[in-house]
């Protein structure tokens, strides 16, 4: 059956940038047909439809078998948003220590060893994954523990995902060392290789924590299998530090000269790239994701998206991880984006919200390899889209449909997701879930652990370092 979704503002994003005030969107299971403006479409409309007094409805028999109509009643179509990076088990850590000048080893890194298994990584990605749909994301990049179980949950919810086993020298929750994390993580790849929507890849946890032999080892797995390599890079002061002292180099020239600079690899993060970093990954192809509201609450930096893009490197937006940025939405990534990248700038042209939107779409997709598939409406690719409606109050009026995703619209205005041509939410609630369960299951499952003390250590109104020293 063809879906065809009608009186939209709908934003292609594709090479031109297309878009039409009043257009239409028509996809058949997994696959986009068409997009274009309604004079486009009514022909066909008028042979199927029955208009009279304002309504919209088969009116033959065999059309009714064969299309399905959706009214976006003015709102807007896009493509479905793209996740960069994100580590979803990590929903039990949201709000703790917020505040904590040193959270990861306070909070964080105890908290991993003391609670964090594959349940509690399954149950965490689900509802994460919950929050994502919501929100208009329908591809993820994760990178956490336990990803065979999450990889399962993206192929259960419905959700395009990528599966990002991490890899520490110092052994993790999940694995005693490298060689146990690497085997996991092969495993995982070999399993989803043909998988229509979810792939697996090797994540290394960063340019410190792993070993150049551990790095150009898993770079190489992850190339053998055609994923994403991806690792925590140019992000913390005390890594440029250690690369300096050690090697004479920042973490990305260090990424090159061990060999697993590429095309592949994903920066994630990127604050203290220098220019001639910059220059590097233009050379080798390689893309970043600009997690912006992680790295301004951490007070770590603002990264130097507008020389990357002058550069024309492929930059997508992340979350991080619900411990770092709280929420897992884009539009709050693209506000942030926009507001910080013009504060630092001292411009309120720079990063105009057209280019904001596009790196929330298109952009992500190329960052990870997907641009083929995903990312934009056009024939032939995957039909991943989203409806975020303008019958709200702070969705009136749309003088310009992407000013008003970046600077006016919320998660809570999302009505409709598609991903690979299925719905998985209708009318803002969840078509695939069952939310409350959901969340009641993972309560359930703190509760049993170390979390469930976590609340007495973090009481209102005090900091978490006070609620410790007490």
């Amino acid at each position: 059956m063809k879906t065809i979704m009608i009186n939209g503002i709908v934003l292609t994003m594709n090479q031109s940038m297309d878009w039409y005030p009043d257009g239409y969107v028509m996809f058949e299971e997994n696959k986009i047909l068409q997009a274009g403006p309604m004079e486009e479409i009514q022909p066909l409309l008028k042979s199927v439809c029955d208009t009279e007094w304002g309504k919209l409805e088969i009116k033959k028999k065999h059309a009714a078998e064969e299309y399905r109509i959706v009214d976006a009643a003015r709102g807007i179509i896009m493509p479905g948003m793209i996740n960069t990076h994100c580590h979803l088990g990590m929903i039990p850590f949201r709000g703790l220590g917020d505040d904590c000048k040193d959270r990861l080893r306070v909070f964080l890194l105890p908290m991993e060893q003391q609670a964090m298994d594959a349940e509690m990584a399954a149950l965490s990605s689900r509802y994460a994954v919950c929050e994502l749909l919501l929100a208009g994301v329908t591809t993820v990049f994760d990178m956490y523990y336990f990803e065979g179980e999450i990889a399962r949950v993206m192929d259960e919810m419905g959700i395009r995902g990528i599966a990002g086993e991490t890899v520490m020298e110092q052994g993790a929750c999940d694995a005693a060392s490298v060689e146990e994390a690497i085997a996991y993580g092969e495993a995982m790849m070999k399993e989803y290789q043909h998988h229509p929507r979810v792939s697996c890849c090797l994540a290394p946890h960063g340019t410190t924590t792993c070993s150049p032999e551990t790095l150009k080892k898993v770079y190489q797995l992850d190339r053998k299998y055609k994923v994403p390599f991806t690792l925590h890079t140019a992000e913390m002061d005390y890594e440029m530090r250690e690369l300096e002292e050690k090697f004479g180099c920042t973490p990305v020239e260090f990424l090159d000269q061990i060999g697993v600079l590429g095309p592949s690899t994903l920066a994630a993060h990127g604050i203290h790239l220098s220019e001639s970093d910059i220059l590097l990954l233009k050379k080798r192809g390689s893309s970043v994701s600009h997690c912006i509201a992680s790295n301004t609450k951490a007070a770590k930096g603002v990264a130097p998206v507008l020389s990357m893009r002058k550069h024309q490197i492929p930059v997508g937006l992340g979350t991080d991880g619900p411990a770092s940025g709280n929420t897992l939405d884009l539009f709050t990534q693209m506000r942030f984006c926009a507001n910080f990248h013009k504060n630092e700038n001292r411009d309120r042209g720079v990063l105009p919200a057209k280019e904001i939107v596009a790196m929330a779409t298109i952009g992500g997709a190329k960052a990870l390899g997907l641009d083929g598939i995903t990312g934009s409406l056009e024939p032939g690719k995957e039909a991943d889209l989203v409806l975020v409606e303008t019958d709200s109050a702070n969705m009136f009026p749309v003088y310009d449909p992407y000013s008003a995703l970046v600077y006016s619209a919320g998660s809570w205005n999302v009505k409709e997701v598609y991903v690979a041509g299925r719905q998985l939410v209708a009318e803002k609630q969840l078509a695939c879930a069952d939310l409350r369960e959901i969340r009641r299951q993972l309560a359930e499952k703190m509760k049993e652990s170390a979390f469930g003390a976590m609340k007495e250590l973090t009481r209102p109104g005090e900091s978490a370092n006070e609620g410790i020293k007490k």
